[in-house]
């Protein structure tokens, strides 16, 4: 390697091109020009007199030296990160932003009462709240804490456990009066269900009594990601519901709504609730507020 001294902004800015996959990305999130990023990672790699980055079409990716710049760089702009954020909390409130995604529906039924009260005790924080339920790429995305429900958590990402997911069987009265409850696990193979689904993958649903875990393939007549419109769908009398407890809860409650095969434990995409985020970036003084809110709020007691 050449004897060179190392540029703090080119390495900050190889970690920048890394994170965002392309040069392309890089410039839009840099708000630059790609010329602009290319000439100095060429600036770079030139000083060093080596490559630090294989480049293609469509994605670039780091050579072994690159990989390790990428962390040491990584770790410095964390660092600095987290003086300046230290710098500006000196007798103000807390500042910062936290890109959050939660699923769909347990963010708008569950969470959102929760985010609301983080806001008003933190209005200093910019919360940037995506709903949705695919499974997110937490470093490509630029998402900061992802909510999401799994049976095992991926090892690479830290994984802070919010508490189980209990499904339930539900249908509406009029519909129990009119057609009745199933009453096992098999008859759910034939009723109406409504239920949310995965396009082009064959539902199942994992079902545990006494230890023993069961499988059951479904054929759902109402399915969607927006767990309102399911709510809605259940009340109406459109069939059996197979949602988390907490969509039909209120209902239940209100005697509107009846379960069944309620000595099992139900499950479609998962059993427990986690809270995750990346293992190598050093959480802000928001981003650190923020979970510890939410797992506060999730693991309450009722």
């Amino acid at each position: 390697m050449a004897d060179a001294p190392m540029d703090l902004h080119a390495l900050t800015l190889l970690v920048d091109i890394l994170d965002a996959g392309s040069l392309s990305e890089a410039a839009r999130r840099l708000k630059t020009s790609r010329a602009n990023v290319s000439y100095h990672l060429s600036q770079l790699e030139r000083g060093l007199g080596q490559q630090l980055v294989r480049r293609s079409t469509r994605r670039i990716a780091p050579t072994e030296l690159g990989l390790q710049l990428y962390e040491h760089g990584r770790k410095i702009r964390d660092e600095l990160a987290a003086a300046r954020d230290t710098v500006a909390a000196l007798g103000q409130t807390l500042q910062g932003r936290v890109r959050l995604s939660v699923p769909s529906g347990y963010g708008q039924l569950v969470m959102s009462p929760w985010l609301i009260d983080f806001k008003r005790a933190h209005p200093g924080i910019v919360l940037d709240v995506v709903f949705e339920n695919r499974v997110v790429d937490l470093m490509r995305d630029e998402v900061d804490v992802a909510v999401r429900v799994l049976s095992d958590p991926p090892e690479q990402l830290v994984a802070r456990e919010m508490g189980p997911v209990r499904y339930v069987a539900c249908a509406s009265n009029a519909y129990v009066a009119a057609h009745g409850l199933p009453r096992q696990l098999e008859d759910l193979c034939t009723a109406p269900l409504v239920t949310s689904a995965v396009v082009g993958r064959q539902l199942r649903l994992a079902a545990y009594l006494h230890g023993e875990r069961h499988e059951v393939p479904l054929s759902p007549t109402l399915t969607s990601e927006n767990f309102h419109f399911l709510r809605e769908a259940i009340e109406a009398g459109l069939g059996v519901g197979l949602v988390p407890d907490y969509v039909v809860q209120s209902l239940i409650d209100a005697g509107q709504v009846q379960t069944t095969l309620d000595d099992w434990k139900l499950s479609i995409f998962g059993t427990r609730m986690f809270m995750l985020y990346m293992p190598n970036r050093h959480p802000t003084r928001a981003m650190s507020a923020f979970i510890e809110f939410v797992l506060a709020r999730a693991r309450a007691p009722g």
